[in-house]
């Protein structure tokens, strides 16, 4: 295997798709189970996480490629970005992903909807961040360990 095809974190799954299974998943349970939220603040709150989640998620994929490395986890990371949102969270890609799923359950009032953010958020932090984690710290060394030090993980 030639090195450029090795030199990936290679994680468990493809984010966007766990992303949709989980999505998939929640609304089948949302459909099934009758169970609201009662407040419909619970709808506009969902909402504005949808918005900020968007929000994130593009001045994180900005953020990556201005630094001209791939967004996509199953292709070679170039850099380690500390801008933007990186200067704040290693993974604001994937707290968007989070917030945009809990935006979602909450638009929909739905907590067997929310119910699915826990696998989604277990599958991202050990079979996802996890494995870039040790990719990173391989192909990067002190400057990966430095900007851990600097930056947490989430929030």
């Amino acid at each position: 295997m030639s090195e450029a095809a090795s030199d990936h974190p290679r994680i468990v799954i493809f984010p966007p798709i766990l992303f949709l299974i989980c999505i998939a998943l929640g609304s089948i349970a949302a459909w099934l189970t009758p169970w609201r939220l009662h407040a419909s603040a619970w709808m506009w709150i969902g909402l504005a996480l949808i918005v900020a989640a968007i929000s994130l998620a593009l001045w994180g994929d900005t953020s990556m490629k201005a630094a001209g490395t791939n967004v996509r986890p199953d292709r070679p990371t170039t850099a380690i970005v500390d801008n933007g949102p990186f200067a704040y969270s290693r993974n604001p890609l994937y707290i968007a992903f989070m917030t945009l799923f809990a935006g979602l359950g909450l638009a929909l009032r739905s907590p067997a909807f929310l119910a699915f953010l826990v696998p989604l958020v277990l599958v991202l932090r050990y079979g996802v961040v996890a494995r870039e984690e040790i990719y990173l710290e391989d192909k990067f060394g002190d400057v990966y360990r430095d900007y851990r030090k600097r930056v947490r993980r989430w929030l």
